[in-house]
């Protein structure tokens, strides 16, 4: 019997280390009968930490928010006696779990060994299948052979383009140059999207695998993953996997007895979310600030060190073992006709199940939210997701139906993205979102072009005068006129989509922009410049609310109703959140 903990960055965030050490001191006096083992996230994020009992025979029980002091219990009546504690079970391979619909309405391909192998030990990864597509495409020896596979699967890149990767290895093949380097992009800067550092966290040696192919295709013997600082994990583990790769001979000179070489570095990025372009990256791999340059020349051309380069993103180099071992075939039946395969989001913001998920292709929104993350919680009212991070869009939820593929999201104005997926229900305000989204943006703009830097900045101070209730008439034809000078204009991807969150809001919650400039109202009830408090008849005069105030705005005498002083009120919302009697309106 084996007990895995799962330590990823978000269990260890909810105490799965001090779970794990627990696990180890109970399983201590069982006389070897029980392997305790760590693993990473299985993308129950929301239910951590979690912990999986997994029989000799392979079943799998997996529990859900195990602290130490349910350790005890999970041992003697599950390990110890082989009763199941059916109260904390979460999912099983048996489908008796709370939350079998989480996993059970996936197809994970990049996610396969996430949560289930340990990622610090290759030898589990090898007993996966690990490293057989390398095998296999070095024996062919044909790496025009394995473009085509690649180009035939549909697999197109996994960062937010969406440019089919066969063709951009195809472009960086052909390219002249003795001299070519293969860059994974793990540069993941949209706020709340954390699927890069999650496979990195949970299967570093798919990503390595895939890097690995992609250099015998094209030719490179030199590859960089370029990975976030702040991802202190990920970083260790990517070190221990490399280090582990060419202790076998699976990495560096001479791969598995044959005369291809492939050595792999890490260059861990600052923070800055400009980063994540191409050409910005490669600036910083060399030394230099991160800023983009004119394309073109493409970095298939001309790129690193002004040699041929090839970039991809982790979940696309994840993909590539899959399909080597499984054919384009298998990949190409899932998705939809123009986009292949899966995706896998970093799901947040206001759905019941949060967390790491891979769909095919082809699912829709309404699936994702309802289906697979259950539904909003609090049995709010779905409103819009917000799709492809900070240079993504809002899509309302009378969209919900819209499929997920490149082309029908592009059609409602956002973008796919690299895979952050933002739910949002009625207690948000639209246009306080799309200033927090310019704000991100505008401070990561690196200024080289005069329409990103200074356009983003006017866009952001009108949104942030329209949400302190200092709006006037003729700001959203501001907006649209900026938006549109941004987006045409700039050098890069980031100033090109900077203005999406604006142009999705106004496009399907105009409404909302006009009641905060005309009405001085925020439909939502989030702009504190724009509310106001009132003691409604439902008060008993307990005086929660007025020792809440910091500002003494709320006076009346005990047991009977209390007042509101507007002039004093400072909107702190402090009265509102401490009355238990549901006696303050906020309007």
């Amino acid at each position: 019997m084996k007990i895995l903990v799962g330590l990823g960055t978000c269990g260890i965030a909810a105490g799965a280390a001090a779970t794990y050490a627990a696990v180890l001191s109970r399983t201590g006096p069982l006389d070897g009968s029980c392997r305790v083992e760590k693993t990473g996230c299985a993308g129950m994020c929301y239910r951590e930490p979690l912990v999986e009992v997994r029989d000799d025979d392979g079943t799998r029980w997996q529990y859900g928010q195990i602290t130490p002091a349910r350790v005890d219990r999970l041992v003697s009546e599950h390990v110890v006696n082989g009763s199941p504690v059916t109260d904390w079970l979460v999912w099983t391979s048996g489908g008796k779990g709370q939350e079998q619909a989480f996993i059970d309405r996936q197809h994970r391909i990049v996610l396969e060994n996430c949560g289930v192998i340990d990622p610090e030990k290759i030898e589990e990864y090898l007993e996966k299948g690990g490293y057989q597509a390398l095998e296999k495409v070095l024996a062919r020896k044909d790496p025009d052979g394995l473009i085509g596979q690649i180009i035939e699967s549909g697999l197109r890149g996994r960062g937010g383009a969406g440019f089919l990767t066969g063709m951009k290895w195809r472009f960086t093949r052909l390219a002249p140059g003795k001299q070519k380097y293969v860059i994974c992009n793990a540069d993941e800067g949209d706020p709340g999207a954390f699927m890069d550092r999650s496979v990195l966290e949970s299967d570093p040696h798919a990503v390595l695998e895939g890097m690995a192919i992609a250099g015998h295709a094209i030719g490179a013997t030199k590859g960089y993953i370029y990975v976030r600082a702040e991802y202190p994990l990920a970083v260790e583990r990517l070190t221990i996997a490399i280090a582990q790769a060419e202790a076998r001979g699976l990495l560096g000179d001479g791969i598995l007895g044959t005369g291809f070489e492939f050595h792999v570095s890490l260059k861990e990025g600052a923070g800055a979310f400009v980063c994540g372009e191409e050409t910005a990256l490669i600036a910083s791999i060399e030394g230099r600030r991160g800023m983009p340059r004119v394309r073109p020349p493409f970095p298939a051309v001309k790129g690193l060190w002004e040699s041929p380069t090839n970039i991809n993103n982790v979940e696309t180099f994840a993909n590539v073992p899959w399909i080597v071992r499984n054919g384009a075939e298998a990949f190409s039946r899932l998705g939809t006709a123009k986009s292949k395969g899966t995706k896998v989001f970093a799901m947040a913001g206001k759905i019941r199940r949060g967390g790491l998920v891979e769909v095919p292709m082809g699912i829709s929104i309404r699936e994702i939210v309802h289906d697979v993350c259950g539904g909003i919680k609090e049995n709010r009212k779905f409103k819009a997701v917000q799709m492809g991070g900070p240079s993504g869009g809002c899509i309302p939820a009378e969209l919900e139906d819209t499929v997920i593929d490149y082309e029908s999201i592009n059609k409602t104005g956002a973008i796919m993205g690299s895979g952050g997926l933002v739910v949002v229900d009625e207690t948000t305000c639209m246009v306080d979102m799309a200033r927090f989204f310019l704000d991100f943006t505008q401070r990561e703009s690196c200024g080289k072009c005069t329409f990103c830097r200074i356009g983003t900045r006017r866009m952001l101070e009108i949104l942030s005068r329209i949400t302190a209730g200092q709006g006037v008439d003729g700001d959203i034809e501001k907006l649209e006129s900026l938006a549109l000078l941004v987006k045409n204009n700039s050098l890069c991807g980031l100033g090109q989509t900077a203005p999406n969150p604006v142009l999705t809001t106004l496009k399907y919650f105009r409404a909302e922009y006009e009641a905060h400039i005309s009405n001085r109202k925020c439909p939502a009830h989030q702009c504190q410049a724009l509310l106001t408090y009132t003691i409604n008849e439902k008060c008993n005069g307990c005086g929660v609310c007025g020792r809440a105030c910091s500002a003494k705005a709320i006076t009346g005498e005990k047991r009977k109703p209390h007042v509101i002083d507007h002039e004093k009120c400072i909107r702190c919302d402090e009265c509102y959140r401490a009355c238990r009697f549901d006696a303050i309106t906020r309007m």
